[in-house]
């Protein structure tokens, strides 16, 4: 498995890791995407803990307004925080 697929790999596990909290695997609840922020990425996204913060990115994410969170829409965040994280590295 090449680097790139092995970091697929990881998102999708990580993912996973946290949609089974409260019974389905395939979505995040609001509380559920809280517990992920503020344990996978709480160096890279500010206040983490916040609730306003994490309803604001919740919202954001929710684009058929269902109150979960799913895969798709949860790439919406990575896509996000990967391409901020790639701005700031031409910026060092």
């Amino acid at each position: 498995m090449s680097k790139l697929e092995e970091h697929m790999e990881g998102i999708i596990n990580v993912f996973h890791q946290y949609s089974v909290r409260t019974g389905d695997f395939d979505t995040l609840s609001r509380g559920e995407l809280k517990m992920l922020l503020t344990k996978e990425l709480a160096n890279t996204i500010k206040n983490t803990r916040d609730k306003e913060t994490v309803d604001k990115i919740f919202a954001g994410l929710d684009a058929n307004r269902d109150d979960q969170v799913d895969f798709v829409e949860f790439t919406t965040l990575v896509a996000t925080v990967l391409n901020t994280a790639h701005e700031n590295i031409h910026k060092a």
